[in-house]
């Protein structure tokens, strides 16, 4: 993997040294001090929570678990990597880098964090600083800290893709589908919630930290709580349903995959069904220069055919969406951008200036909006869920009649289901990579 990464960062270093000399030169700066991070204390004790990088330095290489680093980038010269490497007997302490990107950085070692003065630039009056630690850039007499308009300019182009980028994530997918084939095994089996997301890392080979996000492991009805993460050591009484988001990493960059499954072929198995026809026919509609608005709008008009089918509801399939029937169900935004963050930046902008493109009103818990364009990559999820919470306000007005209440009652065991692939938009076609990797 490392030998067909070499040649693709070489371009992928070019292009992040680029648009620093743009943005530099249009915010008149000197340069960009990009921070790594620091650990962060729990409070009233002597450990560290998980150490998280700023993803703008893993933008640039995949140093990941080491804090008190640096990146000083003019966007002329080789940028300068101050690496962190202490001398510490009571942990591990980090190798000097050797790997197929050192070559592009000219690397200074630093073994206290608290002089990393001594090989920042002797003027920082035209720097600014990038990282989330703004009393460590007071302190370090930074003027200028995460400026709007490099802030704004470096979000909207994060979402542009470089060939290296592609390729990580295309590897990040392959290592989550491997942790999915053994969580979905796992479920047939037997296995608890717990017990499954412990055959999901294992399978992987990735800890709890190491994963882009918490991972969901939820059989029946913790499916339909859309950020279930308590993980339930016992089985329920009966096995019906499971539904596992669960992501993996790889050089910094994310995957995000769900799957849903029924124990038994029944009602809820020809729904899931159902749910990933339609899963594949959203993907099929992407094209550049749509607006992801408009997949999210065509995912509760597919939503209301598919109950109409279903027996799930009656009626008129516009009155569905257009009283808010399918949104009681289907409560969330079809997906987000997708890349170093799970949930990466820039999905509301409209420009490299960061102008704000909004949600409709009626759906406000949409996290994109994006005119689509080639090397984005984005996720599709489409979901259904019985959440009583949600429903009541239909149960309680006029509405009512357009739901067949006992299918709703039929289906509320066992919980909800999503479908989540990510997605490459290109030119010409859409590189659906969870689906080519084999999962199905």
């Amino acid at each position: 993997m490392m030998e067909n990464l070499a040649p693709l960062y070489v371009n992928h270093i070019q292009e992040q040294t680029r648009r620093v000399a743009d943005v530099l030169a249009r915010e008149q700066l000197q340069g960009l001090a990009i921070h790594s991070g620091q650990y962060r204390r729990q409070f009233l004790d002597d450990i560290n929570y998980p150490f998280k990088v700023n993803p703008h330095f893993k933008a640039w290489l995949p140093v990941l678990d080491n804090p008190n680093c640096w990146i000083l980038t003019n966007g002329q010269e080789k940028p300068v990597l101050v690496f962190y490497r202490p001398e510490d007997f009571w942990h591990k302490v980090s190798d000097v880098p050797e790997s197929f990107w050192t070559e592009h950085f000219d690397i200074k070692l630093l073994t206290k964090a608290e002089k990393v003065a001594d090989l920042l630039p002797k003027n920082l009056d035209g720097w600014a600083y990038i990282g989330e630690h703004l009393d460590v850039a007071d302190v370090l007499g930074f003027k200028s800290r995460n400026p709007d308009g490099v802030m704004n300019y470096l979000h909207w182009h994060r979402s542009f893709k470089t060939d290296y980028e592609l390729e990580c994530m295309r590897e990040a997918n392959r290592i989550a589908v491997i942790g999915h084939n053994a969580a979905r095994e796992a479920f047939y089996k037997g296995a608890s919630e717990f017990e499954i997301q412990q055959q999901y890392l294992s399978a992987i080979g990735q800890g709890e930290n190491d994963v882009p996000y918490g991972n969901i492991i939820a059989l029946n009805q913790n499916a339909a709580i859309l950020h279930y993460t308590a993980l339930e050591h016992s089985n329920p009484a009966q096995r019906l349903s499971f539904l596992i988001d669960a992501g993996a990493s790889f050089h910094g960059y994310a995957s995000d995959i769900t799957r849903t499954y029924a124990f038994e072929k029944n009602a809820f198995d020809d729904l899931i069904k159902a749910m990933d026809k339609l899963q594949r026919e959203l993907v099929e509609l992407i094209r550049p220069g749509m607006r992801f608005t408009e997949l999210h709008l065509a995912t509760h008009d597919k939503l209301a055919a598919l109950m109409l089918e279903m027996n799930i509801a009656s009626g008129d399939k516009d009155a569905l969406v257009e009283q808010g029937v399918t949104s009681a169900f289907f409560p969330h935004g079809l997906g987000h951008m997708l890349g170093l963050q799970v949930h990466d930046v820039a999905g509301f902008a409209n420009d490299e200036r960061g102008t704000h493109l909004a949600a409709p009103a009626e759906h406000p818990f949409l996290r994109c909006t994006r005119i689509l364009t080639p090397r984005q990559v984005l996720t599709i999820e489409p979901g259904f869920y019985i959440i009583d919470s949600l429903l009541a306000a239909l149960k309680n007005d006029g509405r009512s009649a357009l739901v067949n209440w006992d299918m709703v009652d039929t289906l509320r065991p066992f919980g909800g289901i999503r479908i989540e692939d990510n997605v490459i938009v290109h030119q010409e076609r859409n590189e659906n990579m969870t689906r080519d990797l084999g999962l199905n």
